[in-house]
């Protein structure tokens, strides 16, 4: 054990003797009369008499129960939200804190969806779901079989209600509907005000509008959103949108009685929208100090009060972007919890020898975040010309694989704490490949003999390979600055490919530069030789992401790999540039089916065949998500699919 650790043992088992010693009860002197009956002998003969004695004597006072102390939690993290306006950023700084303004209507937990303050999720099976088959005409707004939303014209290739992709000549087509109905639970806004199914439908259209900074995909793919009821909703999808997750299409209301007094641009600055907004959740802002912390205390109109919900008076957000400090508070008890963003995996070794100590409870998990390095395989513009193809070749993909030892990376860098991934799903999710998954070992062995075969020789006897064409074989390797995890990872990398004759070089740009939007952007600009970054995933598999029609791209300008245009402009995700036609049929099947058909799980298990057999990246692995509370805190917990540690604030508790 460290010597900081055992100083912190004395000083707790020093401090709870004195607070033993100054609870015991106090002893007080106080003054009696008594009544006494004794025996005397008088006259030879026992004699009983009584008499009245007045003595001072010293009492101790029974203890007596303490009342119960109020429960006031304090929550520390390293950062501060820029806003708590829902749709005014993606901050886990603000997640943190919304979970307790807002109630939650849908979790997302171990790989699945649930209801919370919604009565249930509706489904085709029960009926509060249908998907109909519906007659389309020219001029009819559908999403096409690009994934594009627009009027239905002559030549569109569109998606019949028999799955079939057909060109409109003009003649009405039939093309499948979802119709799909929510009801809420009875919630109410903190004012007293009941939340109705209208402030939903408000939040759908404050979504939808141009100056709201959020993502518009499903809202944009939808034909109608609307109350119908006081607490029901109801939500119809274009035309051709059979969205898998169409049972999640529920907007969180807002209070529209509040904010429908600003414009959506209004709301980005508004006090009473990103400062201190009104919400459904457990508790109330009582004061926000910038730079220093959020004070809350419970909502005394919370739905679920009759629950005793929530458990804790108050709670508080610190605002500690220093990690020692966090430690350090947390152990002198000045805060409970420390959840993300805070502390990181390299803190486990410390985290749990205090655990030893019963100092504290650290909490690891593995999330759908996952670290990749990626192959730019097709890359864009004058950055063609400046290097051999290396990447086009798939055996020189897969032997980079096997020449990275990604075990070595998750022992020494995440203390055992993850696992190695070969896909961009963890291994426990419901949809992993059972079978026909392509593993790639680290075997430096074998990778060497492919690099030979692929005609990568080392030809100048420098212990290094060269290009079939002659050129050295030095590809570069970017990340961001600043990183810790991704600083190591990439030296590992280094000495690997070295081991397999690969020079790799290694640099680093400031974030706002590595994810720059194309063409400036060397990532999604496609101007790099290897880049390692993380996707935060969720609960469906992300195929999506190493899709054709996701390589970033002049929007007027045709992919000479897809032959179509960049349907998503310098906005697209396939940094990458690999492209598989079998891929993209399997993913787009995926996505086009409905959760719980046989087309669906064929689909999402045969798209990952592909991609690990094909390895557009390397998958690494699985981000570790840490947190940690002190020893009387109940009802923590971290889930791999919810990004957020408080999602269960409600019901977090203290033992008094």
């Amino acid at each position: 054990m460290s010597k900081k650790v055992w100083a912190l043992v004395a000083l707790f088992v020093l401090v709870g003797a004195v607070v033993l010693v100054a609870c015991q009860p106090a002893a007080q002197t106080v003054e009696v009369t008594r009544v006494v009956t004794e025996t005397i002998t008088e006259e030879g003969q026992p004699v009983e008499v009584t008499r009245i004695v007045e003595q001072v004597v010293e009492v101790t006072a029974a203890p007596t129960e303490a009342p119960a102390q109020p429960k006031d939690l304090v929550i520390c993290q390293s950062q501060e939200p820029e806003t708590l306006y829902p749709y005014g950023g993606s901050m886990l700084a603000s997640t943190n804190v919304q979970h307790a303004i807002f109630e939650n209507y849908i979790t997302t937990l171990s790989y699945d969806f649930q209801a919370a303050a919604l009565e249930k999720l509706p489904s085709l099976e029960d009926g509060d779901a249908v998907l109909n088959s519906v007659e389309v005409g020219a001029g009819d707004v559908v999403l096409k079989a690009d994934d594009t939303v627009g009027e239905l014209a002559e030549g569109d290739v569109i998606k019949n209600s028999d799955g079939e992709e057909v060109t409109f000549d003009g003649t009405p087509v039939m093309m499948d509907q979802l119709v799909v109905d929510f009801t809420m639970k009875p919630t109410v806004w903190s004012d007293g005000t009941p939340v109705n199914a209208s402030d939903s439908v408000y939040s759908f259209n404050l979504l939808l509008d141009p100056d709201t900074p959020s993502t518009k995909y499903t809202a944009e793919r939808t034909a109608s959103y609307e109350a119908t009821g006081d607490l029901s909703t109801r939500w119809t999808g274009l035309p051709g949108f059979r969205d898998a997750t169409y049972f999640i299409n529920f907007w969180q209301p807002y209070p529209e009685h509040v904010w429908g007094a600003f414009s959506a641009a209004e709301l980005l600055e508004a006090e009473e929208s990103s400062r201190l907004p009104m919400g459904d959740g457990p508790f109330v802002i009582d004061e926000w100090i910038a730079g220093d912390s959020i004070r809350m205390s419970r909502n005394e109109n919370y739905w679920r009060a009759d629950e005793g919900l929530p458990y804790l008076d108050s709670v508080t957000f610190k605002f500690i972007p220093d990690t020692n400090q966090l430690l350090a508070q947390v152990l002198s008890g000045q805060c409970d919890i420390v959840p993300e963003p805070g502390l990181e995996v390299a803190d486990a070794p410390f985290l749990t020898e205090a655990e030893a100590s019963g100092l504290l409870v650290p909490y690891f998990q593995t999330g759908t975040t996952f670290q990749h390095i990626d192959f730019a395989v097709d890359t864009y513009g004058d950055y063609t010309d400046t290097r051999y193809d290396w990447f086009e070749d798939v055996r020189v993909r897969q032997a980079m694989t096997m020449c990275t030892d990604r075990q070595s990376m998750v022992d020494n860098l995440l203390f055992g704490r993850s696992e190695i991934i070969h896909t961009y799903i963890p291994s426990v999710h419901p949809l992993y490949p059972t079978e026909g998954l392509t593993e790639w070992p680290f075997d430096p062995e074998a990778a060497n003999a492919l690099l030979d075969e692929a005609g990568f020789l080392d030809t100048d006897g420098d212990g290094f390979r060269e290009s079939p064409d002659g050129s050295p074989f030095n590809p570069q390797l970017g990340t961001t600055a600043g990183n810790v995890l991704r600083a190591g990872m990439t030296q590992i990398f280094k000495e690997n490919q070295a081991a397999c004759g690969i020079d790799v070089g290694l640099y680093t740009l400031p974030a706002s530069e590595w994810f720059a939007d194309g063409p400036e952007g060397p990532l999604f600009g496609r101007q790099y030789d290897l880049g390692l970054f993380a996707w935060l995933t969720g609960v469906q598999p992300a195929c999506e992401l190493y899709m054709g029609s996701q390589i970033p791209g002049p929007a007027d300008e045709v992919n000479p790999r897809t032959g179509q245009p960049y349907g998503s402009g310098w906005g697209g995700q396939n940094n990458t540039g690999w492209n598989d036609p079998d891929y993209d049929a399997a993913c787009a099947q995926a996505l086009g089916s409905l959760p719980g058909t046989p087309e669906y799980t064929e689909a999402h298990i045969r798209a990952q065949q592909i991609f690990s057999e094909q390895v557009p990246v390397i998958p690494v692995f699985l981000s570790v998500k840490t947190g940690v509370t002190r020893p009387e805190v109940l009802n923590y917990g971290i889930d791999p699919t919810q990004n957020s540690h408080l999602y269960n604030i409600a019901e977090i508790d203290i033992q008094q």
